[in-house]
C-alpha cells in the first residue's frame, strides 16, 4: 500500500486485495467478531428492515453474520423498543445517538410540491392523527380512522391507504414515530414519547458531512458519487481521502483509518440486503463478483435461488448458498452450494459449519447438507 502525492492532494494506492480487506473490516465481517449488539449497529450506522424471511429477516441475518449465535432477535427488539438506543425511520434501524443528524432534514421535508399539496389539503387529518396518538397512542394503522378530506392520489401500492400514508408523511416529518412492532405490522406514536427530549438538531450541511462520513467509515471504501440505488446511499462526497484501486478505473474515497490496519479473514454467510453486497456496480469492481436478488424472477429463470445468501471467504466472495428455513417443519435446506470458484475441502468445511450453525441459531434441523 503506497501513496502518492498529486500537489496537494494525497492518492492512496491499493491492489484489489487490499481495498476488499478494508471493506470488509468496515464491515465487521473479518476475525475476530464483535461481541456487542449496540457497537455492530453503531459501526454500520444501520439495519435495513425487509420483510422476506426466506430464511430469516435481513436485519437479524445482518446482525448474526457479525456476532454469531449469541446474537438473538429478542435483542434488537429491546433495543429499539424498550432500551431506546436504535430508532427505526424509513425502513433503517439507526443508532438513537445519531437522531440529531436527521432531525434538520425531518424538518425541511417533504421536498415535493404534490406532497406539500395533499398535507395542505389533509392539514385537518393531520391533526386528528396526532390527537389520537397523543392520547390514545402507540396505536397500529388500522386502529386510526381515515377522516382525510383529498384521498391519496396514487395509482400504485398507496392508492387509497390515507391514514398508512399520512403516518409515514409525519414519520418522515419527525411529529411521529414508530414505537414497535406488533408481529410485523408498524406501532405509531408522538414522537416526543419515542425520540429523546432535548436532542440537538445537527444543521442540515454539516449532517449531511458527517453520514457521509459515518457512510464511509462503515463501507471502507467507496465512490464519492454513484448511481441512485433504493434506501441509504452508497456514495460519500468528500468524506476521508483519495484513492486508486489497481485495475479499476476511477477515484474512491478511503477511511484513513481503515489503511495498514490488519486483516484475519473467516467465512460468513451474508443476507442478499448486506451493506458488503448492496452496491452492485462496487461489488463486481472490487470483488469481482456477481449477484442478482432472484426472488422477483419467476423460478425457471433463477441461477442461483429466491434468497440466495453471498458467501464470504477470506477476503474473497466465493459462491451463494440456496437455502429455505421452514419453520412448520422445522427444518433448514439447504437446496444448493453454488461455488464460483471450485472449493477446497477447506472452503467446504468452513461453508458447511456456518449452514450448521445458521440452522442451530434458527433451532431447525438442517437438511441438505453431508
Amino acid at each position: 500500500m503506497v501513496a502518492v502525492r498529486l500537489g496537494d492532494v494525497v492518492v492512496h494506492q491499493l491492489d484489489r486485495a487490499q481495498a476488499r480487506r478494508i471493506a470488509i473490516r468496515a464491515q465487521l465481517l473479518a476475525a475476530p467478531r464483535p461481541t456487542d449488539l449496540l457497537a455492530v449497529v453503531r459501526q454500520l450506522t444501520l439495519l435495513q428492515i425487509d420483510p422476506t424471511a426466506a430464511v430469516a429477516p435481513s436485519a437479524d441475518l445482518v446482525c448474526w453474520s457479525r456476532l454469531g449465535s449469541s446474537y438473538q432477535p429478542a435483542q434488537l427488539r429491546q433495543a429499539l423498543e424498550r432500551d431506546r438506543t436504535l430508532f427505526e425511520h424509513q425502513a433503517m434501524l439507526r443508532p438513537m445517538e445519531d437522531l440529531g443528524l436527521y432531525l434538520a432534514a425531518m424538518a425541511a421535508w417533504p421536498a415535493y410540491e404534490r406532497a406539500r399539496e395533499w398535507l395542505r389539503a389533509n392539514d385537518s387529518f393531520r391533526r386528528d392523527v396526532l390527537d389520537l396518538l397523543g392520547r390514545s397512542g402507540p396505536l397500529l394503522s388500522r386502529d386510526i380512522p381515515d377522516t382525510c378530506v383529498v384521498p391519496w392520489p396514487s395509482s400504485g401500492w398507496t392508492n387509497n391507504r390515507n391514514v398508512t400514508q399520512m403516518l409515514e408523511f409525519l414519520v418522515a416529518r419527525g411529529e411521529v414515530a414508530i414505537s414497535g412492532r406488533q408481529g410485523r405490522q408498524r406501532l405509531w406514536d408522538v414522537a416526543e414519547r419515542v425520540y429523546p427530549a432535548g436532542t440537538p438538531v445537527v444543521a442540515l450541511e454539516q449532517a449531511l458531512r458527517v453520514r457521509n462520513e459515518r457512510r464511509l467509515r462503515a463501507l471502507g471504501i467507496a465512490r464519492a458519487k454513484t448511481p441512485i440505488l433504493p434506501g441509504e446511499p452508497a456514495e460519500v462526497g468528500d468524506a476521508g481521502e483519495p484513492a486508486v484501486v489497481e485495475g479499476v478505473p476511477g477515484v474512491w474515497r478511503v477511511d484513513p483509518a481503515a489503511l495498514g490496519q490488519p486483516f484475519t479473514g473467516r467465512t460468513a454467510l451474508l443476507s442478499p440486503f448486506d451493506r458488503l453486497v448492496h452496491d452492485r456496480v462496487r461489488l463486481e469492481e472490487l470483488f469481482e463478483y456477481e449477484y442478482v436478488l432472484e426472488m422477483y424472477k419467476p423460478k425457471a429463470n433463477r441461477r442461483w435461488g429466491y434468497f440466495a445468501l453471498p458467501i464470504l471467504h477470506g477476503d474473497r466472495l466465493v459462491g451463494k448458498v440456496d437455502a429455505t428455513a421452514d419453520r412448520r417443519r422445522g427444518t433448514f435446506t439447504v437446496h444448493a452450494v453454488h461455488e464460483d470458484v471450485p472449493f477446497t475441502g477447506q472452503v467446504s468445511r468452513a461453508v458447511h459449519d456456518e449452514l450448521r450453525d445458521l440452522a442451530s441459531w434458527l433451532s431447525l434441523t438442517p437438511e441438505g447438507l453431508p
